[in-house]
This record gives structure tokens, C-alpha cells and sequence, in this order.
């Protein structure tokens, strides 16, 4: 769907343009070194080393580039993103560092969603040369991971239904020989009534199943990833605004990045023993859709009264994650774009982190400032818990107030992760994840957006043991 080749090499001596960095502390002194008129090239570009500038600096017949960057001596994902963006088509080499941590921005930077463009622009490729295999692996794997996730979430939603996302799923089984199994009809209603109901009203084409993909040793550690797949969210008979619908296409955010951490773990052979669940449906909007006031069964067995339509992302949720929790696995991870609350006290950038243990809060954050990739964590108190009793049911999936939209939200969905045989409560951590970059920033193009990816893999590298480079 994207026009993104792999445009980071190996750098074996070829023939390459020069990037020069630097910042405005040692632009002063770094360009008193060169001649008067490349001095005054950089002059009349207004090039002071700020971060994000791009430089073009004539050398005889020839050329290089210079960038602004916050450190030279410390590079970020993002540091040279206004340099893949900018620069002419070329083969590039960094002049006094190798391009490291920034080899995931470089690529992610050049990304372009064209599936429905009959003319798409092509700048041409730039690529960039690094002398560091590892970095070069890693950084390509996950800028594919990440463009995956764009790739879906930007595709719309008559294109990317629950049958398309059984489709993702079928190629990952294939690509890994995992085993796939999808469940929906009549089976679906009988053992999933949650996610049944949530997507009972769609089309046909568009009928809810449960995916789940299985893969790895059976005897490693247990691995469950839940996506939330809601291809698009109407609101249900709590229907949406036309404001508030325009971008629904995204609802199934949560699924792709399970879908592309999925990727990740599999390709780099991470020795786990992956669950992969996404819950595919579409809330929709007919006659046998499922009503305000009605009251829900659930894998589970809870009753759950329906106090608002448009919270269904935690109904599809609550029956997956309660069957992730049937296998007693050591981790559950899910994504989800839950709740406009996460967005209202985070914005876009920040994906919301709810954990029931401090310790694997505590992996997460660090690996996500590790690679640029940070989620913040918000609390699961359980004082706020009341706030969903219902006076018919065991539960309410929406509360009245306004408060804490964002962690009741949390605290539903804990009610339907288990614990082990033991008793043990099951290590879980969940990610309110806006999959949407409304304003491009450099490395990182308006549109599908993945938030807590990178870090999410970062910390089950670390976990579990990092396996190989992860492959193409």
C-alpha cells in the first residue's frame, strides 16, 4: 500500500553525498572552518543549526548537506526526519557519526499511503548508509512494523472490514506457519455474545468473528496480544456526530498494532508462545443493532447493562481478553483506541499505559524513552470502580459522570483479565493508543500513526530474550 522501499544499505565505501550535523552550540565554530562562499551559501539559507534545518553547502561541481540537530553526539529516531524528507534523491553518508537510533526516522520519514492515488508523487528515494548491521536490521523492522500500522488505519473502512483483518492475519499464519483460527456465526454468538452483538448490526461483508493466531513452542512462556478491531464506529444507536465519525476508520487501531507487534515477535523468532487475538466487527447502525438499556451475556459470565453503544470497544475487548486469559498466559498486552478521555489528557502523542503491576509499568516506560516511543502511565483506582455498577446487571459499560473517562474505561476491561490457577492475578498491561497523527512532524507523516509499538517490543526483547534480527 505504501511506496516505502528499505532505504537504509549497507555502507561498504560507495559513492555517497556528505551530511554534516550540527547544532547552534558548534555551528559557530564548525563553520568558520569552511570557505568564504560556503559560508555564505549557509548564510543566505538562513542555517543557524537549529533543530530540523537542512543545509545545501556547493563544493566545487558537487554538494553536501548539512542538518540541525539537537545533538550531534546523541542522535534520536527524528533527528534526521526533515533530512529524509527534504534532500534531493541520492545515496547519503553521515560524515563524523553512523546514523544508529536515527535509521528508524530516516525510513519512517519517506513514507507515503498511495493505494488510491492514480499519480503519486515520487521524490525518489533517498537512502542512507550505515555501517552498523544490527542498527540497520532493527531500525528497518520496526519502520516496517510502524508503516504497517499506518498502512491499515489509513486505508478506509469499506476496504479494510473484518473480513480484510482476517485477511492480515492469514498472511502473518502463512508468512510463519502459525495456525489461524476465526470464529464467528452462529459459534461466534454462542461463545463471544459480546462481540456478536457489538457487530450483529454491519453488513454481511462486514460480519463480526474473533481472529486468533497461534505461534512458537508450546513449552516457552505464553505471550497473549489483544488488538481492538473495530473497523469502523458509527456509535451505534448512540450514533457519533458527523465530526465525530469522520475519522472512525481508525477505530481498528488496536488491531494493527497487534497485528504488526505480532509481526515483530515473529520475525525475530522472540522465544514466546504468541496468542494473538483481535476482535474484528463493526458497529453499525440497523434494526437488530444492540440497544441502550439492553443487557449483554459475556464470555465471562457477567451480565453487562448497555448504558452507552458507543462504548463497544470494551465490550469486543472484555470477551477476547477473557479468552486470552483462559490459556494463563504470562503477559497479555492490548491495544486499543479506547477513549476520546486519553486524548483529552494526553493529545495524540502519548499513548495512555494502564498496568496491574508497577514492575512491568515500569519496563515499559523505560524502554519506551529507550527508543522515542513513550507511553505515560495513567492509574486504575479502584475507588472509581463503582462508578460502573448498574442496578440490573453485574456491571454497567459506561459511567454518567464525566470524570476519569480514560481509567474506568481501564477498569472495566480488568475485570475481564483473569488470574492463574493459583489465583495469581495475570500480568497485563493495556495501551489507549490514538493511532492518529493529525499534524506531520518530521520522521512521522500526518495520518495513521503507531503509538507504544516500538516500546511494547523493546520491553518483550528484554523480557523474553531479543531472538534474530527480525526479518523482511
Amino acid at each position: 500500500m505504501s511506496n516505502t522501499p528499505d532505504l537504509i544499505q549497507a555502507d561498504r565505501a560507495q559513492d555517497a553525498i556528505r551530511i554534516h550535523l550540527v547544532n547552534k552550540d558548534s555551528f559557530e565554530s564548525w563553520v568558520r572552518t569552511l570557505p568564504a562562499g560556503q559560508r555564505a551559501a549557509l548564510a543566505a539559507q538562513k542555517f543557524d543549526g537549529s533543530g530540523y534545518q537542512v543545509g545545501i553547502v556547493p563544493e566545487g561541481d558537487d554538494w553536501f548537506a548539512v542538518g540541525g540537530v539537537a545533538d550531534p553526539e546523541s542522535l534520536s529516531s527524528w533527528c534526521l526526519g526533515k533530512l529524509a524528507e527534504e534532500l534531493p534523491a541520492g545515496t547519503y553518508r553521515l560524515a563524523d557519526h553512523d546514523p544508529a537510533a536515527a535509521i528508524f526516522g530516516w525510513q519512517t520519514a519517506q513514507y507515503s499511503f498511495t493505494r488510491y492515488k492514480s499519480e503519486a508523487e515520487d521524490a525518489g528515494p533517498r537512502i542512507l548508509l550505515s555501517k552498523q548491521a544490527n542498527a540497520i536490521d532493527r531500525g528497518l523492522a520496526e519502520a516496517r512494523a510502524v508503516n504497517m500500522v499506518c498502512d491499515l488505519v489509513n486505508t478506509p473502512a469499506e476496504d479494510m472490514g473484518p473480513a480484510a483483518l482476517e485477511d492480515v492475519a492469514a498472511r502473518l499464519a502463512k508468512k510463519y506457519g502459525a495456525q489461524l483460527t476465526v470464529t464467528k456465526g452462529d459459534v461466534l454468538e454462542r461463545e463471544h455474545p459480546m462481540i456478536h452483538a457489538v457487530g450483529r448490526a454491519a453488513a454481511r461483508s462486514h460480519a463480526p468473528r474473533l481472529i486468533e493466531l497461534e505461534w512458537g513452542d508450546t513449552k516457552a512462556p505464553r505471550l497473549a496480544i489483544v488488538g481492538k478491531g473495530v473497523c469502523f464506529d458509527s456509535g451505534g444507536l448512540d450514533v457519533k456526530s458527523s465530526a465525530g465519525m469522520l475519522l472512525m476508520k481508525k477505530d481498528m487501531g488496536g488491531a494493527a498494532h497487534a497485528f504488526a507487534l505480532a509481526d515483530l515477535i515473529m520475525g525475530s523468532g522472540l522465544p514466546v508462545r504468541l496468542h494473538l487475538l483481535v476482535p474484528a466487527v463493526e458497529n453499525a447502525i440497523a434494526g437488530n443493532a444492540f440497544r441502550p438499556g439492553d443487557v449483554l451475556k459475556s464470555r465471562k459470565g457477567l451480565s453487562v447493562e448497555i448504558g452507552n453503544t458507543d462504548a463497544e470497544g470494551r465490550l469486543v475487548l472484555g470477551d477476547a481478553l477473557t479468552r486470552a486469559s483462559e490459556e494463563y498466559p504470562d503477559l497479555i498486552i492490548d491495544f486499543a483506541t479506547l477513549t476520546g478521555a486519553a486524548r483529552v489528557a494526553l493529545g495524540p502523542d502519548y499513548p495512555a499505559l494502564m498496568t496491574r503491576r508497577d514492575e512491568t509499568a515500569r519496563e515499559l516506560l523505560d524502554a519506551g524513552a529507550e527508543c522515542d516511543d513513550p507511553p505515560w502511565r495513567m492509574p486504575l483506582p479502584e475507588a472509581y470502580a463503582e462508578w460502573l455498577k448498574s442496578d440490573i446487571a453485574d456491571v454497567n459499560n459506561s459511567h454518567t459522570n464525566a470524570f476519569a473517562g480514560a481509567s474506568v474505561a481501564g477498569l472495566f476491561l480488568d475485570k475481564f483479565v483473569g488470574s492463574h490457577e493459583d489465583g495469581t492475578p495475570i500480568d497485563w498491561a493495556h495501551f489507549d493508543t490514538f493511532a492518529w497523527r493529525p499534524f506531520a512532524k518530521p520522521g512521522r507523516p500526518k495520518g495513521g500513526a503507531a503509538y507504544g509499538l516500538r516500546a511494547a517490543f523493546r520491553m518483550l526483547q528484554r523480557r523474553y530474550g531479543r531472538g534474530s534480527s527480525p526479518s523482511s
